[in-house]
């Protein structure tokens, strides 16, 4: 029988959690925003037919432990809940999992209705986890756009969202909806109860994000570089490009087998599935592995000598050029950039 899934994700200033958009794919659409605009976004998303049923609760600061007392209420109806394996959201998902008295299968990949398909071993190993009754899992950025595991046993079993959405929306709407739950917004205005009061962490400060060492799932802004693009002298000089930038770096699996970047850099199906807002290649292809991890792109900036290359066809803005003397000019024009601004 098919099991009622829901979508919990946080929300900071009105923009979704990394992998938020996925975690309402595979609960079929019907999900729960948190956080600060979480309602104004909700109507977003559903204008855009992103989800079809969708609950708000509006909430200030983030407070994991005060975030799960005030969600259990609203999910405890659902058989599945399904998280973001991002930052906020593993923080939220083991206190909610505490909360509803429910077990965490933390770092799935793919959630089914009697369980899901969690990493383990640092992504060499995929275990099957059922569960009899309800859980809470969170779901790794990126996952549904990486291939399709083989068919081993429950891992060919459809994602919950996969079958009949219309089942899966909270109530059965025939048509998409969207209701603020200020009862669950209220329940944590006047302090946090006793079990929250233990379980919070104390914010200390809040830092930005560093993207030389942001997991690459999370990056908004990549810089990469293929085959095309020389040795490690260039590829020193390219993280140099993207520390100017604010981006991360990332790489095909060509400079990753040769020692230049580490494995945790190459992007592609065989390693880390991406989903920037700006991808910018230099001297890359596009090979069919590479793209099928690229997710994608609001904005691609493509250099390559060969200007009819796949990645080239995918570009915004293609440039045919050497892909080492743009990359010298166009670190010189920054440095130019950083001394004109410093005087």
């Amino acid at each position: 029988m098919l099991r009622r899934a829901l979508a919990v994700v946080p929300v900071r200033e009105g923009e979704l959690a990394t992998g938020g958009d996925e975690v309402l794919a595979e609960a079929g659409g019907s999900g729960l925003l948190v956080g600060s605009g979480a309602r104004s976004l909700a109507e977003s998303l559903l204008a855009k037919r992103v989800a079809r049923a969708l609950a708000a609760v509006e909430l200030a600061s983030f407070r994991p432990g005060e975030w799960a007392e005030a969600v259990a209420p609203v999910v405890g109806d659902a058989a599945v809940v399904v998280l973001p394996g991002s930052a906020d959201g593993r923080d939220l998902a083991p206190r909610l999992a505490g909360v509803l008295g429910w077990p965490l299968l933390a770092g799935a990949i793919r959630v089914m209705a009697n369980g899901a398909a969690v990493v383990r071993w640092r992504g060499k190993q995929i275990a099957t986890c059922e569960v009899k009754g309800p859980f809470v899992a969170t779901l790794l950025p990126g996952s549904r756009s990486a291939p399709e595991q083989p068919e081993d046993g429950n891992l060919s079993v459809p994602r919950v969202g996969e079958r009949r959405q219309l089942e899966l929306s909270h109530g059965g709407a025939a048509a998409p909806t969207v209701s603020a739950t200020d009862e669950a917004a209220a329940a944590v205005a006047p302090g946090m109860s006793p079990r929250a009061a233990r379980n919070e962490a104390e914010l200390v400060e809040l830092l930005d994000t560093d993207p030389a060492v942001i997991d690459l799932r999370e990056a908004p802004r990549i810089i990469a570089g293929g085959a095309g693009l020389g040795g490690p002298e260039e590829f020193e000089l390219l993280a140099q490009v993207a520390n100017r930038l604010g981006a991360s770096v990332g790489a095909t699996r060509v400079v990753t087998d040769a020692g230049i970047l580490p494995h945790d850099r190459q992007i592609g199906t065989t390693g880390v599935s991406v989903r920037p807002r700006c991808y910018i290649a230099f001297g890359i292809s596009g090979a069919a592995q590479h793209v099928g991890g690229l997710g994608s792109p609001a904005r691609v900036i493509s250099v390559n000598l060969d200007g009819s290359c796949p990645m080239m066809s995918m570009a915004d803005l293609a440039v045919v050029a050497d892909a080492p003397a743009v990359l010298r000019a166009l670190s010189a024009r920054l440095s130019g950039a950083v001394v004109e601004s410093g005087r």
